[in-house]
C-alpha cells in the first residue's frame, strides 16, 4: 500500500527536523563540556567554583609567594584578588612575564587539599594591562573593602558623637 504524498512530505519533514534537534543538541553539549568558566579567589573560597571541572581563577600573583621545589619544575605560589588568597601548584614552564604582584589567570581543577592544581598559566600581556576578569576581580574587591571601611568610620562617628 502506497502513502499518499502529502503524508510522505509530512514525515519526510519530521524526519528533517528530528535530525536538526540532534545535531543541534550535540552541538550544544560540545560546547557546554569545553566550556571554562572564571572565578576570582573570594568566589573560590566562597564555594561559588566546581569541584568536579576545570575553571579559571585570576587575580595578582601575592608578592613573595613564589617557591620552587626541589624537582625544579613544580612551582608554588599564591592568587589573590586583595580580600581572599588561593594557593596554587603548576607543574611546567611559566610564561616570560609571569612575576609576582602581576596579574595572571591560572587554569585547572581544586584539589580535595584546597590548593588549585594548575594545567595553564597565562600571564599579562605589558605593565599597564590586566586582562578583564582579573581587573573585575580585583576591583570588586577592593570596592567591598571600601565599603567595610566606610561601614566601620561610619559606627565609629555614631559611637562617638552618642
Amino acid at each position: 500500500m502506497e502513502m499518499p504524498p502529502r503524508r510522505q512530505r509530512l514525515l519526510l519533514i519530521l524526519a528533517g527536523l528530528t535530525v536538526l534537534g540532534l545535531i543541534a543538541a550535540l552541538v550544544f553539549n560540545a560546547i557546554r563540556g569545553n566550556l571554562v568558566f572564571f572565578f576570582s579567589p573570594t568566589e573560590v573560597a566562597a564555594g561559588a567554583a566546581p569541584k568536579d571541572r576545570i575553571f579559571r581563577v585570576g587575580g595578582l600573583v601575592k608578592e613573595a609567594s613564589v617557591r620552587r621545589e626541589a624537582d625544579g619544575v613544580t612551582l608554588r605560589f599564591v592568587v589573590t584578588d586583595t580580600e581572599k588568597e588561593l594557593a596554587v601548584r603548576y607543574k611546567g614552564l611559566l610564561p616570560d612575564l609571569f612575576g609576582e604582584g602581576k596579574g595572571a589567570v591560572i587554569q585547572g581543577r581544586l584539589g580535595e587539599d584546597g590548593v588549585f592544581a594548575a594545567t595553564e598559566v597565562l600571564a599579562k600581556h605589558d605593565e599597564n594591562y590586566l586582562p578583564p576578569e582579573v581587573e573585575q576581580a580585583v576591583g570588586g574587591a577592593h570596592e567591598r573593602a571600601q565599603a567595610r571601611k566606610a561601614a566601620i568610620e561610619a559606627t565609629a562617628k555614631t559611637v562617638i558623637v552618642k
